[in-house]
């Protein structure tokens, strides 16, 4: 278990990623609104109508009427901006907050947002592809936040990281060991847990996403795999 706290990369093309920033308070905001909706029956139908639920969107299954709920395909896209919890709300956008601004850096603003979308699309896709007949929402901006960290890995992968290891011993080492071994935590996890609480899926096929786009939408002349003599 990795927990990040800074990288100290500076912004080379912008003067502030204020995309990154925009998402993390929308997601702080739309779980600030759950927080006040009327009792947990309310978040749970929430979750249920903008959460994304594989059975529904491959309509083998319906939900209930008169729940307020957003086009199923659409829920690919929604679940993204929900979280289940507290805890789940700060670990991701913990991860946004330190990885974000660096990978809108260096693709610029629009092509970010799209970028994050796009990523969490692939993550919606792979968890519905793998559990089609799930009745249990998706919600979480994990499969986003995914393909962030995989440009990250590609852009910057000789950044030394602060961060916490196990959640409690600091440790300050390259980035291409602290992700890399994050990321093969998802996968062992994926293949050891396949039926757990967390949609291990989404956290790959969000990866899967961010590795391919990311050459095709940072900023031209940019170079993959690190620079020499870029260190933090």
């Amino acid at each position: 278990m990795f927990v990040p706290l800074y990288d100290g990369v500076p912004l080379r093309f912008t003067r502030s990623a204020f995309v990154t920033y925009g998402l993390i308070g929308a997601c702080t905001l739309i779980q600030l609104a759950l927080w006040r909706w009327p009792g947990t029956q309310g978040d749970i139908a929430v979750m249920a109508g903008f959460g994304l639920i594989p059975s529904v969107l491959f309509g083998t299954a319906q939900l209930p009427e008169g729940l307020m709920h957003a086009p199923a395909w659409l829920t690919l896209f929604s679940n993204i901006l929900i979280h289940a919890s507290v805890a789940h709300l700060a670990g991701n956008l913990l991860f946004l907050w330190v990885f974000g601004d660096n990978v809108e850096d260096a693709m610029g603003h629009a092509r970010f947002l799209a970028f994050f979308f796009l990523c969490g699309l692939g993550g919606s896709l792979a968890h519905a592809a793998m559990y089609p007949g799930s009745d249990q929402p998706l919600v979480g901006a994990s499969g986003a936040i995914s393909g962030v960290i995989a440009a990250y890995l590609m852009l910057y992968p000789r950044v030394r990281i602060w961060g916490l290891a196990f959640k409690w011993i600091p440790i300050h080492i390259p980035a291409v060991y602290t992700l890399g071994g994050w990321i093969l935590f998802q996968a062992a996890s994926a293949w050891f847990d396949p039926q757990g609480q967390i949609g291990w899926w989404a956290h790959l096929g969000g990866l899967a996403t961010g590795a391919a786009l990311t050459p095709l939408m940072i900023r031209p002349g940019l170079r993959l795999f690190g620079r020499p003599g870029l260190r933090a």
